[in-house]
């Protein structure tokens, strides 16, 4: 089994405590459906609550499990079309081939990229390349794995101006119910989380980061509490005094309700603070 996780997966556990079930500002709505002939779609839209603006999209694939192939198609609200192909665990187990494209109809504009990646038990590779004539950007990344150990490396390089644009570094420990994960950005930015599942109701994270030449330290600790199978409470608060709170529902299988709000502690009877009504997703 090819269970390496890529570098942009690498503290995701730490990541879903704190981002999952929350979305400040907004009302969303997801909906997903499948028809008989396998073609999968899925649709969003959501309104932010400050500036009444609304935006959506529309997803449609389709896999042909035979070849190993998946097409998909996006639009959005701001009208750019997006069409993606790839090929996988064909030529060798865990390769996956990707080409994406998307085009702005209004303006013409075209722009694409190559994407490939293979993953292994112990070890993940992946990069994408740009499709731009005037001076392709390189993407690459590598993921080392060894008893539970996480080692990972990512960078960018632009060809135009034949410089290293992205140079980052990771290291983490997985465990079943524990996750640890640190990473350097082009040697200014540091950053670490810690992920704990205490038991099957309770999961927690920590988050740590500050800047290289600054006194400005981010801190946060998450957690979230299953008050049954259908039913999760979710808590952050981070060091600048902001509160965010989560209530998700499963109405029915396929049919969510989730309730969030963000609360500045430093102001609380100020009023002003952020609150959101969100349902994901909607499946037939």
């Amino acid at each position: 089994m090819c269970n390496t996780p890529t570098y942009c997966d690498l503290g995701k556990a730490a990541k879903d405590v704190f981002n999952k079930g929350y979305g400040f500002g907004m009302v969303k709505i997801d909906l997903k459906t499948k028809s008989c002939s396998g073609v999968e779609f899925s649709t969003s839209g959501h309104a932010y609550t400050d500036t009444g603006k609304a935006s959506g999209n529309l997803e449609t694939k389709y896999k042909i499990c035979n070849y190993g192939l998946t097409f998909t198609q996006k639009w959005n609200t701001d009208n750019t079309l997006g069409t993606e192909i790839s090929w996988e665990n064909k030529l060798a187990e865990g390769l996956k081939l990707t080409l994406d494209t998307i085009f702005v109809p209004n303006t013409g504009k075209k722009s694409g990229k190559l994407k490939a990646s293979y993953k292994r038990d112990c070890f993940s590779l992946g990069s994408n390349v740009d499709i731009d004539f005037s001076g392709p950007t390189i993407y690459g990344w590598a993921v080392l794995a060894f008893e539970g150990w996480l080692a990972g490396y990512q960078m960018s390089f632009d060809t135009a101006k034949s410089k290293l644009s992205q140079n980052n570094f990771a290291l983490g420990y997985k465990a079943a119910d524990f996750q640890l994960h640190t990473h350097v950005n082009d040697g200014t930015e540091f950053g670490g989380s810690i992920y704990q599942k205490v038991n099957e109701k309770i999961e927690t994270s920590i988050n740590l980061a500050w800047t290289a030449g600054s006194n400005n330290t981010r801190f946060g600790i998450a957690a979230k509490y299953k008050l049954d199978c259908r039913t999760s409470l979710s808590a952050k608060v981070n060091n600048a005094s902001l509160i965010g709170l989560g209530y998700t529902q499963t109405l029915r299988p396929g049919v969510k309700l989730t309730l969030s709000a963000l609360i500045d502690g430093k102001n609380f009877n100020a009023g002003g603070h952020k609150k959101q009504i969100l349902f994901p997703p909607l499946k037939w």
